[in-house]
């Protein structure tokens, strides 16, 4: 199945430069070749910049008219190669040998001038050169001795005051070089991410290790020095590459049975692929093979050297061991301190403990001295991050963890439609294996057509009725036997509970004789037995009114009949009722049309479609009847009771436009769904989303797939869930990407079926509009920031033999949500062969409505033609982990692809202040006071609400200005440590911690508390860059302290005039009367009411989360501070930390979890 076609032009370029420099090493598949690797042909330059120049052509599910697509095309950038023949960037001395060799760099100067420079490192390691340079050679050097850090990014004021002068220079491919005691910056910009990595790691190397710095360069110029070939004494050093050493021994011996130091290439290979699940025999074969052939050996044994040398190049993650430097520094190896600070700065989970630690560590940790040491090793880690704990879905929602005590109609129900057809739904006949995998992957409304059978038995299958020729219909499957519906209920009850214990709804749509129909009702009491839900004759509260309907919760365990009810005042065994066409097959768009039936276009068979008819009159039994539990009703329901609303409207008010106006409209007694066709849905959700909306907040509504679809594929559901529409019936036999969406959205709460919908589509009181830029008011957007660092092990597109073994994979990111968040973003093509590509790109998508949102990964191979299709993955907005995270990609029909994931980190940061605890940091928006945006509240036009909501002007802009401050602050400090925003608190400590240490370990700065607030008070002479640091410090605890004790008092004043207003809208029919307002006016003054009501409420939350978020900030900054041993190590401010830290944890951030825009989670 191809899902990419169409042409395009490139998107969103990646800031690669216009050209390949002459001077950098490069090989036929454009990766990153150590001297010595196997090199290009005389024309790959040529090849590569050919290449260059064509991005794939595509077309996408998104129709999003806003996303403009960037430059003519993708530039490829190096990358490293996953091919056996060339080495790989797999330690230190093989960074410290890339940059001995030197290679083009773009420097940056303050006036955002860009010069192109060939940097080298001395063989000595001693100091940095460039040329061209119109200094002397002794002057265009840079000592490393001088360096003080390395920043990645473009953290630095030459970058940030130049923004929009630099924006097409990669951010992942940009470092600048801190140095000198005035802490001046060389700013560069790297060809690739990769190539920036490998400068970042040799220099962060070379200032953990100064002792080799001038005398032991010679050992380092070991071309591709890795811990096999001793290249580097340095390395040769390391913990973490003798614990590997050490570890990879081991692990040969145990395959040595003669312990002559040989094995047969078979052993080694085997040995090779369980180590490292997932990589290809047919890769490992390979290497082994041109080990021998440059050794020139006569015999295909391997060595312990050799095998260790193979295991090294093949298996080692270079993004993993570029991260495990960043963390570790100088051992190539995690301590349990080292991997707690790595799990609450990276990872967001604050709550780790050392204790916690030991156990990760002893889990994943294959050697057995780094299991008895407490380390962790690049192996260790790489097994740790591919693991379920650091997956993209938060691990909270494998299980229910929603509020599952709220009527029906709050829910998004997992739904299918007529799943027991194969083929197609014209002559598709029935079969039972579609029921059972609908009802296994999860799927809570089941549909099952009936039809009349022999010997009075009905059928499982599609009546089209009278006006279809019978024989065309069935003709094509006469030899299969038909499916009895007593033996589709006997599979059905025995999967119904299976996956999900919350209530079965089972759609029944048919049109059988009553004397079958009492064979069916009889079916279905005796095979469900306790489990059906047999309804009461009335349903009705005191007032009159429907009740509402129960929950999920109530229903456990349940079976729900959904179908055609008699009127309860029908007397006598039989009735009638009218019975919509589309549901069995006529009318519909395609009324009158002739059509030719799938797969019999040669026969000249035609299928002509019924044209509408009056509303067609069906008998029904009672004993059928009696067993509906929701009336099954057409769109007449819905335009009913709108066209009562507004009649209503005209004579008295609505108590709002999110509840049902008052007098209330004629009802029937009992609990029903309203079934839309997909063309009228979709009118609906565009043309009238309010109404629709308000509309199912009380009535269950469910979509189905158009008569045109015979071909069973599917509409995209996400256009239906924005209008509130609780069931949208999918064909679950047909892959593709609408079920991918459908299998993310029911991901959300434990795969059971139940989703709870967003709180603006509960509240009795709210304003929601799909397809305004601010969907609900008051509360900002969310910036979603992923960095697609790599993939692994990806197979080859299906039907892919003719193409051989090479393919140039892709990954799109696609963000479905309401209209204003839906966006695509596109990574460049990985050239020739890579299952194994590097990308280091970084993305970004701003968020409106994250409780709707969903994202989609998909992996594509550029060229291939017809099928190129490799994996995917979608998940939900709520569900994402914030980090370093793997993606297990999946196939077209949605099972897991062994052993291939992508790879990436994730950052959500909320604009304007909010955000889910431990996941959304704070504010990357920074203004000043007179800039600042207000949210105001809107006139209604009547005087006493009005005056009720004047009140609030004053909270309302305290409050913006409390989290601006607190969150403009925090961005600043980040600015001035040299970190991007969405960097952690903790990082920003270490950056400053690096600065106060003088040359002999002593810190020029403590943490002391005042009134419970971290401060630092220096205890040396700072320099100004420093001063000014500590400065920005204060200035954010300041702000923190500000928000936190004036939070509580704001946001009660904006609680209160909330309550007022509540309290006003019982009486708003009343108070528009005494106004005069009639028609327009009065529908403006209640949609005003509405906004203000959502504002106040979404503020108030807004707020309450600040708080949160700045107790959190200080927990951590005090954590920090003493981790990097900032804190008096006398025994009182031990004790003072301590209740600092209860005080700070006081404020359980799981709170923000009830937030009413939150997702409902217990």
């Amino acid at each position: 199945m191809s899902e990419r076609d169409g042409c395009g032009d490139g998107l969103c370029s990646d800031g690669a430069p216009d050209f390949i420099p002459p001077r950098v090493s490069r090989g036929r598949r454009s990766g990153v070749i150590l001297p010595g690797g196997g090199g290009g042909g005389p024309d790959s330059d040529t090849i590569l910049l050919e290449s260059m120049k064509a991005a794939p052509r595509r077309s996408s599910i998104i129709k999003d008219p806003s996303v403009q697509k960037v430059g003519g095309g993708r530039k490829k950038t190096v990358s490293f190669s996953s091919m056996p023949s060339e080495k790989k960037v797999s330690s230190a001395a093989d960074c410290l040998a890339f940059m001995q060799g030197g290679c083009e760099l773009k420097k940056i100067r303050p006036n955002s001038r860009v010069y192109c420079r060939f940097y080298t490192l001395d063989a000595d390691l001693s100091c940095l050169r460039w040329e061209p340079s119109k200094k002397d050679a002794e002057r265009a050097r840079l000592d490393v001795s001088s360096i003080r850090e390395v920043r990645t990014g473009k953290s630095t004021e030459t970058f940030l005051h130049n923004g929009p002068l630099l924006e097409h220079l990669a951010e992942e491919a940009a470092f600048s070089i801190i140095h000198g005691d005035e802490y001046q910056s060389l700013d560069l910009v790297a060809l690739s991410a990769d190539v920036a990595n490998i400068w970042v790691t040799g220099l962060r190397y070379l200032l953990a290790h100064p002792s080799i710095i001038g005398g032991a360069g010679g050992g380092c110029g070991g071309i591709g020095g890795g811990p096999s070939d001793g290249g580097s004494l340095a390395v040769e050093g390391s913990l973490g590459s003798k614990m590997r050493s050490e570890w990879l021994a081991a692990e040969f011996a145990q395959v040595d049975e003669d312990g002559y130091g040989i094995v047969s290439e078979d052993v080694a290979v085997a040995t090779v692929c369980k180590l490292c699940p997932g990589i290809k025999e047919a890769k490992v074969r390979l290497r082994f093979k041109e080990i021998q052939r440059s050794k020139e050996k006569l015999t295909s044994h391997v060595t312990r050297e050799e095998f260790q040398e193979a295991y090294c190049e093949l298996c080692t993650r270079p993004d993993v061991y570029f991260l495990l430097v960043q963390l570790s520094q100088d051992r190539e190896c995690l301590d349990p301190q080292d991997l707690r600070l790595f799990l609450e700065t990276e990872q967001g989970l604050s709550l780790a403990t050392t204790e916690g630690c030991w156990e990760l560590l002893k889990r994943y940790e294959p050697s057995a001295q780094g299991r008895e040491r407490g380390l962790l090793g690049l192996d260790g880690f790489a097994r740790y991050l591919q693991s379920p704990e650091c997956q993209l879905l938060d691990p909270e929602h494998l299980g229910v963890c929603q509020d599952m005590n709220l009527p029906l109609s709050h829910y998004y129900i997992s739904t299918s439609y007529r799943s027991y057809l194969l083929d197609d739904q014209v002559h598709g006949r029935a079969d039972l294996g579609g029921l059972i995998k609908a009802l296994q992957s999860g799927c809570r409304c089941l549909e099952l057509g009936v039809t009349d059978g022999p010997e009075g038995e009905p059928l499982l299958g599609v009546d089209y009725g009278p006006d279809i020729s019978r024989h065309h219909h069935h003709h094509h499957h006469h030899h299969h036997a038909p499916v009895t519906i007593r033996s589709a209920l006997e599979v059905v009850n025995k999967y119904a509970f299976l996956t999900s214990q919350y209530p079965l709804l089972l759609y029944l749509c048919h049109r059988c004789t009553p004397g079958q129909q009492r064979t069916m009702a009889h079916h279905l009491k005796k095979v469900f037995g306790s489990r059906l839900y047999k309804p009461e004759a009335l349903h009705v509260s005191l007032g009159g009114r429907a009740t509402t309907l129960p929950s999920p919760e109530q229903l456990k365990g349940r079976i729900l009949i959904v179908g055609k009810k008699l009127p309860p005042d029908e007397e006598g065994s039989d009735g009638e009722v009218s019975e919509e066409d589309e549901e069995i097959g006529g009318g519909g768009p395609l009324a009158g049309r002739r059509m030719t039936i799938p797969g019999e276009e040669e026969l000249g068979v035609v299928l002509v479609v019924p044209p509408p008819s009056q509303p067609r009159k069906l008998s029904l039994h009672k004993e059928l009847s009696d067993l509906v539990a929701i009336i099954r009703t057409s769109s007449r329901s819905f335009y009913s009771q709108r066209g009562s609303f507004k009649q209503s409207q005209q004579q008295s008010p609505p108590s709002s436009p999110s509840s049902p106006g008052s007098p209330i409209p004629p009802e029937t007694p009992y609990w029903t769904m309203c079934s839309l066709g997909e063309g009228e849905a979709g009118r609906l959700t565009s043309e009238s989303p309010e109404d629709l909306v308000m509309f199912t907040k009380r009535t269950l509504t469910r979509v189905r797939p158009s008569s045109v679809r015979l071909d069973s594929s599917n509409p995209n559901p996400q256009g239906y869930w924005k209008g509130g529409v609780q069931l949208v019936a999918l064909n679950q036999q047909t892959p593709g990407a609408m079920l991918d969406l459908h299998r993310g959205r029911f991901s959300q709460n434990g795969g059971c079926g139940y989703v709870l919908r967003p709180a603006v589509m509960r509240d009795e009181v709210s304003y929601f509009s799909a397809h305004t830029h601010g969907c609900v008011p008051g509360v900002p957007p969310q910036t979603l920031r992923i960095k697609v660092i790599s993939a692994h092990n990806l197979p080859k597109p299906q039907g892919s033999g003719a193409k051989g073994e090479v393919i140039d994979p892709y990954v799109v990111l696609e963000l479905h949500g309401v209209p204003a968040d839906c966006a695509e973003q596109r990574t460049r093509t990985a050239a020739q062969n890579q299952d194994e590509p590097m990308f280091d790109e970084t993305f970004e998508f701003e968020v409106n409505m994250p409780e709707l949102a969903l994202l989609r990964f998909v992996v594509l191979d550029d060229d291939y033609i017809g099928d190129d299709f490799i994996g995917q993955y979608s998940v939900a907005f709520e569900c994402l982990q914030p980090g370093y995270r793997n993606v297990p990609l999946l196939g077209l029909a949605g099972d897991p692809l062994p052993h291939t994931s992508l790879f990436v980190h994730v950052a959500i940061t909320n604009r304007r202040g909010g955000g889910k605890a431990q996941r959304r940091g704070l504010s990357v928006r920074r203004v000043g006071r007179r800039g600042r945006e207000y949210v105001s509240l809107r006139h209604t036009g009547i005087k006493a609400l009005d005056e009720v909501f004047k009140q609030a002007s004053g909270p309302l802009k305290e409050a913006t200005d409390l989290r601006e401050a607190a969150q403009c602050s925090t961005a600043s400090f980040k600015d001035q440590c040299g970190l991007p925003t969405v960097a952690k608190l903790k990082q920003c400590i270490q950056s400053l911690a690096t600065r106060l240490q003088s040359p002999e370990g002593a810190m020029g700065a403590t943490m002391v508390l005042r009134e419970g607030y971290p401060c630092l008070e220096p205890l040396v002479s700072l320099s100004e860059a420093t001063r000014k640091l500590l400065s920005a410090y204060d200035t954010m605890i300041t702000a923190q302290k500000q928000l936190i004790e004036n939070a509580d008092g704001v946001q009660e004043r904006i609680d209160q005039v909330h309550r007022e207003g509540m309290d006003l809208h019982e009486d708003l029919s009343r108070l528009c009367d005494k106004e005069g307002l009639k028609g327009r006016k009065l529908n403006k003054a209640v949609e005003s009411f509405t906004w203000n009501i959502t504002v106040l409420k979404g503020q108030s939350d807004l707020l309450r989360g600040a708080k949160m978020d700045s107790l959190d900030a200080l927990r951590q900054l005090a954590l920090a501070c003493e981790a990097c041993g900032l804190t008096s190590s006398t025994s009182t401010s031990a004790n003072s930390f301590s209740t600092a830290e209860l005080h700070y944890s006081s404020h359980p951030t799981s709170g923000r979890r009830s937030s009413s825009h939150g997702n409902g989670r217990v």
